[in-house]
């Protein structure tokens, strides 16, 4: 049997484990996309959980072609798949080897890479071959061990790469990339679902807390500790510890039911719209602008959504001061701008700072596809959300006053 160019050198603390979370992030092109597709998983075995996740991800009209791991038996993974009934063995295919497999939409290691660089680079030059244009191959590797295929799957990631999470509740934790190496067609975010984000931690079934919270919060119980140690007879320790749950709750990032209208355009954030106006920025290109800004307050959810499905083109980031955003002069304030390019033509989605928000994270790179209402970043403690859309394309439906739900309140129509 042809081993499959997965690296395979466990660290001196035993093999790396890929757990449900971990599984979930990696199959995680496989799920978003509606449309049929094929989809290539390489390096599985029936225990694989990346292989129970790439199952579950399956839609009518998918197929998947499975090669099994270099230890597993080709007849147990067919045994495997052929218990899990008719429909699951009618949609898997399990081949002897690689060299057997055609290409696919969606390239799957079910192995994380830990070996050197060079090992790292064979394995993703073996794998890409099997990638249709504009397809993505989604690799894993652990974040504290063998550090040389971890360095070059970066170095991939920032000539070719649609975006990269950080799995932490892994054993040990682990970051996947989604490498493309080829330019993906716009129309193709149309047909995505928002992606799953390992950066959105789940609390119930309806509620998320972004892992900004997760680590302020955990801050402020560190300080709440130390104090308790260093004054054991003082109540000062009481200030943080009761902090640590309103400091999370900022961060809370609520699911959200987002509109299947193909003509619909949704709030990037949550708050109140301060204006609705059109006007000429010719740092996007000529023509006139319809500017819809939403003021978040400290209460409002701080995750930002994509307003339309679209491709991430630009990003940058201008220079700025710190005023109240409600103010008129908070347009010029420290911002950074998402540029999309979408069916419609330029969408740009401004991220503001305020006089209290001094920091924005922007999670989506040059390349990336969003769906309509994916998660791409957050703005810190409030602030201001602006999109800009073509004037002549869009009719708006909210003005000022306005309170609007980001990725379910429709601010805009295509016409």
């Amino acid at each position: 049997m042809t081993q499959s160019p997965a690296v395979r050198t466990p660290g001196p603390s035993g093999p790396v484990r890929i757990g449900e979370r971990a599984a979930r992030t990696l199959v995680t092109e496989l799920a978003r996309r509606n449309d049929p597709k094929t989809a290539l998983l390489v390096g599985a075995a029936p225990e694989s959980a990346v292989l129970a996740a790439a199952i579950d991800a399956l839609l009518p009209g998918d197929t998947l072609t499975v090669v099994p791991a270099g230890t597993t038996s080709v007849a147990a993974l067919r045994e495997h798949v052929s218990a899990l009934g008719r429909w699951v063995a009618d949609r898997v295919r399990v081949v002897d080897s690689l060299t057997e497999a055609d290409a696919a939409e969606v390239v799957i290691a079910a192995e994380p890479f830990t070996g050197t660089a060079e090992e790292a680079r064979t394995a993703v030059d073996g794998l890409a071959k099997y990638l249709t244009d504009g397809s993505v191959l989604s690799v894993a590797a652990p974040v504290f061990r063998t550090a040389g295929a971890a360095a070059e799957l970066d170095r991939q990631g920032v000539l070719h790469g649609v975006g990269t999470d950080l799995v932490l509740r892994n054993q040990p934790p682990v970051r996947v990339h989604h490498l493309r190496f080829t330019p993906a067609d716009v129309a193709l975010a149309a047909r995505l679902a928002p992606a799953h984000r390992p950066s959105s931690v789940p609390l119930t079934r309806g509620m998320h807390i972004d892992s900004n919270g997760v680590a302020a919060a955990g801050i402020a119980l560190g300080l709440a500790a130390l104090a308790r140690a260093a004054r054991p007879k003082s109540r000062l320790w009481l200030v943080p510890a009761l902090a640590a749950a309103p400091v999370a709750a900022f961060f809370r990032d609520p699911q959200r039911d987002v509109p299947e209208d193909p003509s619909a355009v949704v709030a990037a954030a949550d708050g109140q719209v301060l204006s609705v106006q059109r006007l000429h920025d010719e740092r996007f290109g000529d023509g006139e602008w319809l500017r819809i800004a939403v003021f978040l307050s400290v209460l409002d959810v701080h995750v930002n959504r994509a307003p339309v499905a679209g491709k991430v083109v630009d990003y940058f980031v201008a220079d700025g001061g710190f005023v109240n955003a409600m103010k008129p002069d908070a347009e010029h304030n420290v911002a950074a701008y998402t540029v999309l390019d979408t069916d419609h033509g330029t969408v740009v989605v401004a991220q503001r700072t305020g006089l209290i928000a001094r920091r924005i994270v922007q999670r989506a790179p040059v390349g990336a596809l969003l769906a309509r209402g994916e998660r791409f970043g957050l703005i810190r403690f409030g602030s201001r959300t602006d999109v800009y859309l073509p004037a002549d394309a869009a009719e708006p439906l909210v003005g000022p006053g306005d309170k609007v739900v980001g990725g379910s309140t429709v601010i805009a129509r295509w016409r």
